[in-house]
């Protein structure tokens, strides 16, 4: 087998060659370029130790010369050489306790996570396949290199990422595999937030964001998102659904862009219900409130997974808004935009249309067409210019002030009174008629 490699990793892995070291290109990359993806990084591998790697090429950065890692800079594109090591003890469930490094490619390979990621190949030996990886590619299969306790133990962030290469590959995990990541999935409790933030990310902006699934039922999630474990065995029993939270959850999750607001809002849409759930006279589920209650839910699930602030606001907002229901008309439309914003919306929509997709065939149709007339309304507000928020207001606060309204919270109700009125009427934005408006 023979795989492309660019041009600069293979320059490093002749040069090394020349001076009697051996050097492959190394892990994902190779399985990438196998599955003919285009990798995002070229690792290399080999039998060099740091310092000579450092002797050999003039442009270096000692990236963590402590575990063997030197990047080489090449024109301008930068590769991570790495030396053959041995890991000693993990003590933390995530970090060995010493790195050995060692000349034999092999032992490097067994330390590996996954054999579809302990393969390594340069161009004159081609592909060097110790744990059957190429099988496992081709049989669609993730699978632990050697014992799957071991490989667990020494770095829990692995359970994870078991889960989330299967979901980005659209493989299953080997029976094995799975049962160790099942039984150890409790260790997970040492990782820290943002690696495991990054896992989850990468999960569900997957191309099967419903594997996260495959975490509830393996326990990852009772672990790392409890609040998910809480809601999604919650049976809904009303005519808009057709199973439990969890369920919806995960089909709603294939029913939007793979984009990582919209993911992570779609996934912690519904936790609210878990403690908003009310049953009536004749037997039919109301969640009351559990828009509210999954945006608090989703802000305390983002904050401890230490998301950006941005990020944190952006979801929790489409949490809150999700089911929020008003008539498909101009008016109310335009005040639903002046709540979300002109960026938010059409997030907002993208969101409300997975929700009623992922639900029971009951009055399906009828919710898909006065979305698409919400749409057609907020297209129609955005082509006609019309106002929807305060500072696109004909009159202005300085307009006030300058009429003698004192700065303060009357200046704030009059202004708000104005972008009421052109809700409703959108043609009355201009300075004299909110003006008069105001008896100014």
């Amino acid at each position: 087998m023979r795989l492309k490699i660019p041009a600069g990793a293979g320059l490093i892995i002749q040069k090394l060659k020349e001076r009697g070291f051996e050097a492959y290109v190394v892990g994902g990359c190779v399985r990438d370029r196998i599955l003919g993806r285009e990798p995002d990084d070229w690792d290399i591998t080999t039998s060099a130790s740091p310092y000579e790697v450092k002797q050999i090429f003039q442009r270096t950065v000692d990236t963590g010369l402590r575990h063997g890692t030197v990047t080489v800079l090449i024109g301008s594109r930068a590769f991570e050489v790495t030396t053959y090591r041995i890991d000693g003890e993990y003590e933390d469930g995530r970090h060995p306790k010493e790195v050995i490094f060692t000349r034999n490619l092999r032992e490097d390979l067994s330390r590996r996570d996954f054999t579809i990621n302990a393969m390594a190949y340069n161009d004159d030996e081609g592909l060097v396949d110790h744990f059957g990886g190429m099988a496992d590619l081709s049989r669609h299969v993730i699978r632990c290199v050697g014992d799957p306790a071991e490989r667990f133990g020494e770095d829990a962030l692995r359970i994870m990422r078991a889960v989330r290469f299967a979901a980005q590959l659209g493989f299953i995990i080997d029976g094995p595999t799975r049962e160790a990541l099942a039984y150890l999935a409790p260790t997970l409790e040492k990782i820290s937030a943002e690696r495991v933030q990054a896992e989850l990310v990468k999960l569900v902006t997957s191309a099967h964001p419903e594997y996260i699934g495959i975490a509830w039922e393996t326990g990852i999630t009772g672990v790392v998102l409890p609040e998910f474990d809480a809601a999604a065995g919650i049976y809904q029993y009303t005519p808009h659904h057709m199973d439990t939270v969890g369920e919806h959850t995960l089909r709603a999750l294939c029913a939007v862009p793979a984009d990582r607001v919209l993911r992570l809002a779609v996934l912690l849409h519904d936790l609210g219900k878990a403690g908003t759930k009310k049953k009536d006279s004749e037997g039919v589920d109301h969640f009351p409130g559990h828009g509210e209650e999954s945006a608090r839910l989703a802000g305390q699930i983002l904050r401890r997974l230490k998301f950006d602030n941005g990020t944190i606001t952006k979801v929790v907002n489409l949490v809150r808004w999700h089911d929020i229901r008003y008539a498909a008309e101009p008016a109310a439309v335009r005040r639903m935009l002046s709540i979300t914003g002109r960026e938010m919306f059409p997030l907002y929509m993208e969101v409300q249309r997975a929700d009623v997709l992922s639900q029971s065939e009951y009055r399906r149709e009828e919710k898909l067409t006065k979305l698409s007339m919400i749409q057609r309304f907020y297209e129609e507000t955005l082509s006609a210019g019309y106002c929807t928020s305060l500072r696109e207001l004909a009159v202005t606060g300085r307009d006030l002030t300058a009429r003698g309204i004192s700065a303060g919270p009357e200046l704030g109700k009059m202004l708000k009174s104005c972008l009421e009125l052109v809700l409703e009427e959108p043609k009355k934005n201009t300075k004299k008629e909110l003006l008069g408006f105001l008896g100014l």
